[in-house]
């Protein structure tokens, strides 16, 4: 177990997190640097498997320890963690890990576990269905992951501008084709973010469950780790209870979350509908109080009032 003071305050850099990594792996794990932008650690405990891919960066910034969050699942659900630590905008693509990936296979690692679920976000996603491929029917959780970055047949996405540094055609890189042999695989995006729906898009096939988390944009991770619904996605994955109306139920919890709400918000006004804002203000100055939307209301009231559409039931606010 990690040393009391690595939880109570919170890690700031690669070094702390994979310290507090190394106080958990005990006798049997184990912790390697694989090269000078990646290292795994392999935290024993029950006989279910989590494989998580982080960006240190990622790591740092979204859990209240600075620690990964499949180190969650080691202590309060007794799950093994095999997790891969990356410094920088990588998508993982290291010989070192495609090697150690290869001994494990070798090795029959993956075939000691009942069950073996592959979690990552972003880049971390990306990582996670590519490299799923090493253990047959096993679970695959990706949140907005990219199918690939190789410039010709993503040209389209210039977001990653590092990334065109990097060799996609090798090994494990075209992340749609390694989920194929996944038992489920379960691909969470936001549809309004086009770029991310389009990489969503290419992952196929019966095993393939694509979830939409509308307006949560790039903070798909966060929001569900801030709505405490994340670790069940997870978890409901892992064990085949997780269903698209199971998912959808514990996304509503977003109808009470600043940040969708304000994302939503904003989209209304990118589409320059003054009748829909002035309900959807309505609607949640009626649960809240909240000065930006009344501000917007008034703004929504304004417009319609000047076009000479102002209905009843506003001209009575």
């Amino acid at each position: 177990m990690a040393d009391a003071s690595m939880i109570d305050a919170p890690v700031t850099s690669a070094d702390q997190m994979l310290d507090g990594l190394k106080q958990e792996i005990g006798a049997e794990g184990f912790q390697y640097l694989l090269d000078r932008d990646h290292s795994v650690s392999f935290i024993p405990r029950g006989p279910k498997l989590l494989v998580s891919f982080e960006r240190v960066e990622d790591t740092l910034d979204l859990g209240d320890t600075g620690m990964p969050m499949s180190l969650d699942f080691a202590d309060d659900k007794n799950w093994s963690v095999l997790h891969f630590a990356a410094n920088g905008e990588t998508w993982f693509r290291s010989q070192a890990l495609y090697d150690i990936l290869d001994e494990m296979v070798d090795d029959a690692f993956f075939e000691d576990f009942d069950k073996v679920t592959f979690f990552g976000l972003g880049m971390g996603a990306y990582a996670a269905a590519a490299f799923s491929v090493v253990a047959p029917g096993a679970t695959v959780v990706a949140i907005a992951p990219q199918a690939t970055l190789d410039h010709e047949r993503a040209e389209w996405d210039t977001r990653f501008p590092a990334a065109r540094l990097l060799e996609f055609r090798d090994r494990f890189g075209y992340a749609p084709d390694m989920v194929e042999g996944a038992g489920r695989a379960f691909v969470l995006y936001d549809p309004i973010e086009m770029l991310d729906s389009v990489h969503a898009s290419l992952f196929r096939g019966d095993n393939v469950v694509r979830l939409k988390c509308r307006h949560l944009k790039d903070g798909i991770a966060r929001a569900l780790l801030d709505m405490d619904v994340l670790h069940k996605v997870v978890e409901d994955a892992a064990e085949g209870r997780l269903t698209e109306t199971g998912f959808y139920a514990l996304l509503r919890r977003r109808r009470d979350y600043p940040r969708y709400l304000r994302n939503l918000l904003f989209y209304m006004d990118d589409v320059n509908r003054p009748y829909l804002t002035a309900v959807y203000c309505t609607h949640v100055l009626s649960r809240m109080n909240a000065p930006a939307f009344r501000r917007r209301l008034n703004a929504a009231r304004a417009t319609l009032a000047a076009d000479g559409r102002l209905p009843l039931w506003l001209d009575d606010e």
